[in-house]
């Protein structure tokens, strides 16, 4: 979850809400690639999770991390909960059990992705090995329940963990127990985000079996492949989803916003105090008659905020956020940004996925979307398999990227990232099934092995 934003511009209109969103077109001259992903750390020793507090715990990770690379720490309440880079606009933050997320730059190339992605690292090792500590590839904590799960001293967590079991069942372990690995693209018009948000919320179920990386919970197996996505499904159905307004004719930024005004609020963030307005209406903000805040009225960073807390699988801010994948080792956290760079920013690649998802009804498309899950590759819409489908579509990001020639200094394009996914559609297996076979076969029925295994190295 990203930093909140600050902006005390006071805005009266649904008109400036479209206009705020607006402001996010720009030329493809200027698109950009910026790439997200959460890490659940643990103590190598004892595979335990990592509080907040102590000489070892997440606190002093954070802090030595800040010594290490000079990004300015972002404080609540006197404690550090992340760190954000004010040069190139990158940031460090804590997610609800103490996942550890980087929000990169907006970059150029995937190339650039990659090199980010291996300083952050090499940056993270340096503090965090000294103080025992490890770090997940896996989308979901395999072994810890959620009452052994720390808990972040932020207090939008704290709205949001007392809301969570009103509106589903799951979203405490969204939360607490879950990473995953997001990419940011840009649009330029709004006929070009119509365009891109249909086609990544019909393939979001492609990329959720291409990452799928949460097979077990609780110390064992827990029936699916992408453990995490499952959870999203029963989390809150008033933010979640795959959006099939999107799909309807006379979409656009205004239909969006719609949406958004509909979705029930957590909070009103005023000064450092978060106010637990859960439930209430934007709409009451903006008229000045918010229950839980008489009197007080809407802000730009107010909308920016209720937009963050908004969870479809594909999320309209000023950019386009991807949010169907479980986080994975490095090599998969860089596929992930070039699979929907090659398929989103080529015109001819969103237009031949566009060709293959034309036919789907928004029935087919939920349909995929709870399947998959479940059966990963396996899962089928109409009459075909994600895994045929998922041939089609990466050829399709192939030529995409292979188009922009942006080479890197040994001369290779962008489209060796796609390599790790082309192997995972041959072979067959996710992640997890890989996993699977693991606890199955060498680890003789046990999980300790994963954090020996499935670690950031």
């Amino acid at each position: 979850m990203a930093r909140d934003v600050t902006d005390a511009t006071p805005i009266s209109s649904r008109d400036e809400m479209v206009a705020w969103v607006e402001a996010g077109e720009k030329p493809s001259s200027q698109w950009r690639i910026g790439t997200e992903h959460e890490k659940i750390p643990f103590y190598r020793a004892g595979h335990r999770p990592v509080p907040y507090e102590g000489e070892r715990g997440i606190r002093a990770l954070v802090d030595g991390l800040g010594r290490a690379i000079g990004w300015e720490p972002i404080v609540e309440d006197g404690r550090p909960i992340g760190l954000a880079d004010q040069a190139g606009g990158g940031a460090i933050s804590l997610e609800p059990g103490g996942q550890f997320e980087l929000s990169g730059a907006p970059l150029q190339t995937v190339h650039e992705t990659a090199r980010e992605l291996e300083q952050h690292l090499a940056a993270v090792r340096g503090v965090a090995d000294p103080l025992g500590i490890g770090f997940l590839t896996l989308g979901m904590s395999p072994a810890w329940t959620r009452a052994e799960t720390p808990v972040m001293p932020k207090g939008r967590y704290g709205i949001m963990a007392a809301y969570m079991p009103k509106v589903g069942q799951l979203g405490l372990d969204m939360m607490f127990r879950t990473s995953t690995v997001q990419t940011n693209l840009d649009f330029g018009s709004e006929a070009d985000m119509v365009a891109k948000l249909r086609l990544s919320l019909a393939l979001q179920p492609i990329a959720t079996a291409l990452f799928a990386n949460s097979p077990f919970t609780d110390g064992k197996p827990n029936g699916f492949v992408s453990m995490r996505s499952e959870i999203w499904r029963d989390t809150d159905r008033a933010r979640t989803g795959m959006l099939p307004f999107v799909f309807d004719e006379g979409m656009g930024y205004e239909a969006y916003v719609d949406y958004a005004l509909d979705v029930p609020m957590y909070f009103v963030k005023r000064g450092d105090t978060y106010h637990d307005v859960t439930g209430q209406s934007f709409r009451d903000l903006l008229a000045g008659r918010l229950p839980g805040l008489p009197g007080e009225r809407a802000t730009s960073s107010d909308w920016a905020n209720h937009l963050s807390t908004i969870f479809p699988e594909v999320r309209l801010k000023r950019f386009l956020e991807m949010r169907g994948s479980d986080v994975g080792p490095p090599e998969m956290i860089v596929a992930q940004s070039a699979f929907w760079t090659g398929l989103l920013y080529d015109s001819a690649a969103l237009d031949g996925a566009m060709e293959i998802v034309r036919g789907w009804s928004a029935e087919q498309r939920q349909g995929l979307r709870d399947e998959v899950p479940r059966q990963g590759l396996r899962a089928t819409i109409a009459g075909r398999t994600v895994r045929e489908v998922s041939r089609e579509v990466l050829a399709l990001a192939r030529a995409g990227l292979a188009k922009r020639a942006r080479a890197d200094e040994g001369g290779s394009d962008e489209t060796r990232h796609l390599d790790v996914l082309d192997a995972i559609v041959a072979d067959g297996r996710t992640q997890a099934d890989a996993w699977l076979d693991r606890f199955n076969g060498d680890w003789g029925g046990s999980v300790e092995p994963a954090f020996d295994e499935a670690v950031f190295g």
